[in-house]
């Protein structure tokens, strides 16, 4: 999956929002202002999403591709390099989870509108 395609997913997310908080080469993805994407745009070679932390280590010792959060906590992110031989769809997985799992820890007013409980 490319950079492109991860950017066009991470958009179809109910109210996603993107911005450059940090610098002009990490693209972040927010849901009313919480994030669940950051996106390495200098190199276009990987993402960093959040994750339950049960699974995180799962996916880190299931895949060479997944490894702690680069610059995030290591217990509840992964980063993601998506030049490896990651399924499109398992990548989108993640995204989505992450996603969730930020929606989630919203108020109820803000999880209803995304349509998740």
């Amino acid at each position: 999956m490319d950079i492109e395609a991860i950017y066009q997913y991470c958009l179809t997310l109910p109210f996603a929002e993107e911005s450059f908080p940090f610098d002009k080469e990490t693209l972040v993805f927010k849901v009313f202002g919480k994030m669940f994407a950051l996106l390495d745009l200098q190199s276009g070679k990987y993402i960093n999403l959040k994750c339950d932390p049960e699974t995180a280590e799962i996916y880190r010792i299931t895949y060479k591709a997944i490894v702690p959060g680069y610059h995030m906590n290591k217990r509840h992110w992964n980063t993601i390099y998506i030049d490896h031989d990651l399924p499109d769809e398992f990548i989108r997985e993640m995204i989505f989870n992450s996603y969730q799992l930020v929606v989630k820890s919203l108020p109820k007013k803000y999880r209803e509108l995304c349509g998740i409980n």
